[in-house]
């Protein structure tokens, strides 16, 4: 083969090469940091870029997106001792390429690392019900805490939240052993007012009985007491009867004994125990008494 042939060749191929090193194409979301002769040179932003073949070199493509970040679940200790499950997911970019490209080996693991240390560093300073209550006060301790270090590294944070937040395993079944010991306690409590509350029912029920059983006690005693005034008064008339007929003569007195006779020995009649029946030895004379009284006093209605 010509030697100029294979020369023509070399020298096409270096300056295709030559070209490719020299100009570049930077894609949207992609900022690139050039290194001219092993020291930062410039950044270059998304499209068309002219490079010194050979003399500058692209030494990083960052990619200016947002990045996502999410830790690892890991143990924390809380400040009264328990033991809490945790992660969190960071949401971030890369604002100034060279920064994190210099500043640090690998930033994407330095930004894990970083959230993982400082939610441990919050939630130990929390109990248990304020680790599992505040999850936002928890977002904003650590967002504030890592935002400083990340702006060190030419990075820029966007957001950062608690994924997940529990208690252990262990810690679980204690808590759902206190839980049921708590229910229990309720529904003991709640059993002991339940009967406490039918006693007092109950009180008030005998109570109540008590109350309209001496009522009706007091109703039958004025009952009683007015009959006996009835009583009362009809004797009373009786006695006036009794009297008059006394001032009249000895026709109703012997009116009256002979109608209580009369009564008495008819009681005693009716009875269904009653047998015999006793009669004074001077009933003729009675009867006849009482028969002669009670035409005598049939004369003197009739001739009232």
């Amino acid at each position: 083969m010509d030697i100029g042939i294979v020369f023509s060749l070399v020298f096409i191929v270096g300056v295709v090469y030559a070209l490719t090193r020299m100009v570049r194409i930077v894609p949207q979301g992609e900022e690139w940091v050039v290194e001219r002769l092993g020291k930062y040179s410039t950044t270059l932003l998304p499209g068309l870029h002219l490079l010194v073949p050979f003399i500058d070199i692209v030494a990083y493509k960052i990619v200016t997106k947002e990045l996502i970040q999410q830790t690892r679940e890991q143990e924390v200790i809380t400040k009264d001792n328990a033991v809490v499950i945790i992660s969190a997911v960071v949401f971030y970019r890369v604002s100034e390429p060279s920064k994190a490209s210099y500043s640090i080996s690998d930033f994407e693991s330095a930004v894990g690392n970083m959230t993982t240390t400082t939610l441990r560093a919050v939630i130990g300073g929390m109990t248990l019900n304020e680790s599992l209550s505040q999850r936002d006060q928890i977002k904003a301790q650590v967002a504030a805490k890592i935002r400083d270090s990340l702006s060190g590294w030419g990075l820029t944070l966007g957001n950062l939240e608690v994924q997940d937040i529990r208690p252990s395993e262990k810690l679980q079944e204690a808590m759902e052993r206190q839980a049921a010991a708590d229910r229990q306690r309720e529904a003991t409590i709640m059993i002991a007012d339940g009967e406490k509350k039918a006693a007092i029912a109950k009180a008030e029920g005998q109570k109540e009985a008590a109350i309209l059983e001496a009522q009706g006690r007091l109703e039958a005693s004025k009952l009683e007491a007015q009959a006996k005034v009835e009583l009362a008064n009809g004797d009373k008339k009786s006695m006036i009867i009794v009297s008059e007929g006394l001032a009249g003569g000895e026709t109703a007195p012997h009116y009256l004994l002979a109608q209580r006779y009369i009564d008495s020995v008819q009681n005693l009649s009716n009875s269904g125990n009653s047998k015999v029946v006793f009669m004074p030895s001077d009933w003729q004379q009675s009867l006849a008494g009482a028969v002669g009284s009670l035409g005598y006093l049939g004369t003197a209605l009739s001739e009232k």
